[in-house]
């Protein structure tokens, strides 16, 4: 399923904290949200999962607009794991993953051996198949982000949507994760914060600074020197990586005038 958005604008507190956002994310292809902090990447991604409502523009999933679309009929096609995920409930993984479910089933309905099947399968595809009768209070933080990409998978949408997926994980984790994500075949709309991981797993990447987009392409034709030093305020030494050939970043401060005159 194609996701795209036409001049997206997210007002909040009287001003935009998007600005005219366009960009594509074809089916089957997975695209960085990337910037600094305060960019606007999760309020476009709240847009994206329909939480918050654009003042301008639209939401379409293969070509349809988003909010003419029955909430059921969205939550069919779009799952999210957004940053801030908490439970004040201690219910078990296995219970967790199983919402992933009712999207497809009436809210009173008993899950099915198909459902139950599915739901442990995405747990496998995790790594927490182990954990399925624990609480998920009792996690670490790294467990319990699994746990939410794992009720995605479960959710079996069209499109994901993820908001600084690899929080809480572990370098072997956040690796793992990602290449699951790829090799998914859904639709993927990331926001990350970590530029060496969007280099090695996104088709293309779209770079937000101060609510408006800036650079859009592959990864190595927009993760530049020139890009790096004006949006994050960083030098950077681009390199290819040895196995992948991808670009990989190594970073240093920019010299300040302050510095160069010390």
């Amino acid at each position: 399923m194609d996701l795209s958005l036409h001049g997206v604008t997210v007002n909040a507190a009287g001003r935009a904290l998007v600005e005219d956002v366009t960009l594509d994310a074809p089916a089957g292809r997975f695209v960085g949200l990337l910037g600094p902090n305060g960019s606007g990447k999760s309020t476009t991604l709240r847009a994206v999962y329909h939480v918050l409502k654009p003042a301008a523009g639209a939401v379409l999933l293969d070509g349809r607009p988003l909010d003419t679309l029955a909430p059921r009929e969205r939550a069919r096609a779009i799952a999210a794991v957004a940053q801030e995920s908490h439970t004040e409930f201690d219910f078990t993984v296995a219970e967790v993953v199983a919402m992933g479910r009712l999207p497809h089933h009436g809210l009173l309905d008993r899950a099915t051996a198909a459902d139950l099947g599915i739901c442990a399968a995405a747990l496998r595809q995790v790594g927490l198949a182990d954990l399925a009768g624990r609480g998920v209070l009792t996690l670490s933080g790294g467990e319990r982000q699994r746990v939410l990409i794992a009720r995605a998978l479960a959710q079996q949408p069209k499109i994901l949507v993820l908001d600084e997926p690899t929080n809480h994980l572990d370098i072997r984790h956040q690796l793992e994760v990602l290449a699951l994500v790829r090799r998914s075949g859904l639709t993927v709309l990331a926001a990350l914060h970590d530029l060496n991981l969007a280099a090695a797993v996104c088709d293309t990447v779209h770079v937000l600074d101060g609510g408006r987009l800036v650079a859009s392409g592959t990864p190595a034709d927009v993760l530049t020197p020139e890009l790096l030093a004006d949006v994050f305020g960083v030098r950077a030494h681009v390199v290819p990586h040895p196995a992948s050939g991808r670009p990989q970043l190594l970073f240093d401060r920019l010299e300040s005038q302050e510095d160069s005159h010390a």
